[in-house]
């Protein structure tokens, strides 16, 4: 394999993305992967449009790239799902990075290819015709396409050979169809190697990502080079956005789907119990749900503090959250606007005063957020608390949400490409052949697609592309279910008591505080606790209603 280029250029400088590293470069090295178009099916949601020929399919890093980058810098589209353990931006980049390496490669293509192929359209076009029909064998009839595709190969050839050492014509034409079919032969060989260290370069940041290692998105598009230069102006400003986007305290609860981004509800904790004066006292200090919301949210802030040595809870994240209900077939979300919203960020005051109405039949709710991101990346948990008093009725719950790993497809490493054939004078014995990592057909795919790169919409039109599930989250898309993980799954598991225990424990000084009689919600904490001894994971938001 090539070196990868570690010359100094135009990157966007990046910082530790702490424990999300992991996820955030598997989703990076899709980009870069040369792996057949169909591979995609296996995530779930994508939806395929196949293309018009096959011989410009795309390959899964051509569309995976094109289809985020669409979806993502786009100047008008549907607002995103956050992307919880994940750096967004910095699969963005990774995604332009990839289509800037291909683009340079089909720069040189479109050169090869304009003077062996348009120069001899004829014989080009014959020689097109075969890898055509390969590629439609190879879809129709897999089983066959071997034999057929190599016969229309030799019978292209033949008819080259025949033009070569007998031209149907005479003169100046005759060395025209001499060479009309063998150019393009010629320009194959040329473009083989161009096509062979392209895919080098990217196989080896694909297996980089993967491995961990910390390969830098250079993108030289997104550096203005001057106050001129509008267009890296606006490619930055859309990256901008983008972060900006990401770090929203809005979310979209879409029935069983759970918190969008966050994952399915597993487990919902809860204590209810009326509001009395303790002994002694005729009547307790009034309060509002925000105050209790602000005590709790102080006490979980000391998650990571333990008196035991390494005792404490890593990289846990307190958030107040504003929860929005859609329906759980939404195939999009929306965001608040006016001067409640500060950007993408709902302000201090329009979240407190959520939180402190009380009415019901909102679809608007607060939230405090406990987020812990584990496993770099590959496990988000979250637990939510909700505050609600209604008469004189205080309900303090607490549910947990998981994002499991992401789908098996994105910690693929970069193969060598072989095949299993018998051996020769001992058919009952196999023996593996190492093939090229570039053919004749991805040569003829490459050099096909390579005058087409700065129209993408027709290219899409030739060869298909992939359309991402919506609404869209680049993390929450390709989750896996966090319970197929024995080590996962009990951290969320275990991750949960501390977290319920420093919110009964807050709750329950908060109202002593406030002269309530605390007995109850005392004997309550204890029966929640004793519960949690043999806690489950089981699907809190399905409801057997029959």
């Amino acid at each position: 394999m090539t070196k990868l280029d570690m010359t100094p250029g135009a990157q966007i400088p990046r910082t530790d993305v702490g424990p999300q590293t992991a996820v955030t470069q598997l989703l990076s090295s899709a980009a870069y992967r040369d792996s057949d178009f169909n591979d995609l099916e296996k995530l779930e949601g994508l939806k395929i449009k196949k293309g018009r020929f096959a011989l410009f399919q795309p390959s899964v890093g051509e569309a995976f790239s094109r289809a985020v980058i669409d979806r993502t810098l786009a100047a008008k589209r549907n607002p995103l799902v956050p992307s919880f353990g994940t750096d967004t931006r910095m699969v963005v980049e990774h995604c332009l990075a990839a289509e800037e390496l291909r683009n340079a490669r089909d720069r040189r293509l479109t050169l090869v290819t304009l003077l062996s192929g348009l120069l001899f359209l004829p014989g080009a076009l014959l020689w097109l015709a075969a890898f055509q029909g390969r590629a439609w064998l190879k879809k129709q009839n897999p089983a066959r396409e071997g034999f057929y595709g190599t016969l229309a190969l030799l019978v292209v050839g033949a008819v080259a050979l025949l033009f070569a050492l007998r031209p149907p014509v005479s003169g100046l034409w005759a060395v025209y169809f001499r060479v009309m079919m063998l150019a393009p032969v010629a320009g194959w060989f040329v473009a083989k190697r161009i096509c062979l260290r392209s895919t080098e370069d990217l196989r080896a940041r694909w297996g980089a990502l993967v491995e961990g290692s910390a390969i830098a998105a250079t993108v030289p598009k997104a550096v203005p080079r001057d106050d001129m230069d509008k267009k890296a102006s606006e490619l930055r400003a859309q990256l901008d956005r983008l972060t900006a986007e990401q770090d929203t305290n809005v979310q979209h609860y879409a029935g069983s789907k759970g918190i969008l981004g966050a994952g399915m509800r597993w487990g919902v904790w809860e204590v209810v119990e009326d509001l009395r004066p303790a002994e002694g006292h005729t009547d307790f200090r009034t309060f509002h749900p925000w105050d209790l919301t602000r005590r709790i949210s102080d006490r979980l802030g000391g998650l990571g503090r333990s008196e035991i040595a390494d005792g404490g809870m890593q990289h846990v994240a307190i958030r107040q959250w504003v929860v929005v209900d859609i329906p759980e077939g939404a195939d999009e979300i929306g965001r608040p606007g006016g001067a409640e919203m500060d950007g993408y960020r709902m302000r201090d005051f329009a979240i407190q005063t959520i939180a402190n109405r009380q009415a019901l039949g909102t679809d608007t709710r607060h939230r405090l957020a406990t987020q812990i991101v584990l496993h770099k990346g590959q496990l988000v948990a979250t637990m939510v608390v909700g505050v609600t008093v209604l008469s004189n009725t205080l309900r303090v719950s607490v549910a947990g949400y998981a994002l499991g790993p992401l789908n098996g497809l994105f910690s693929a490493k970069p193969k060598p490409k072989e095949i299993t054939v018998a051996k020769t004078g001992k058919f009952w014995e196999e023996r593996t052949v190492q093939l090229p990592i570039v053919n004749n057909d991805e040569v003829v795919r490459q050099a096909v697609r390579a005058p087409f790169m700065k129209l993408p919409t027709l290219l899409t039109w030739l060869g298909g592309k992939v359309g991402l599930p919506e609404p869209f989250s680049l993390r929450a898309a390709w989750a896996d279910r966090t319970w197929t993980s024995r080590f996962k799954s009990d951290d969320v598991i275990y991750g949960a008591t501390p977290v319920v225990n420093a919110v009964l424990a807050a709750t329950v000084e908060f109202l002593e505080e406030h002269d309530i009689n605390v007995d109850r919600f005392t004997n309550r904490g204890g029966i929640l606790k004793s519960e949690m001894q043999g806690v489950r994971p089981f699907k809190a938001d399905v409801y057997d209603a029959g």
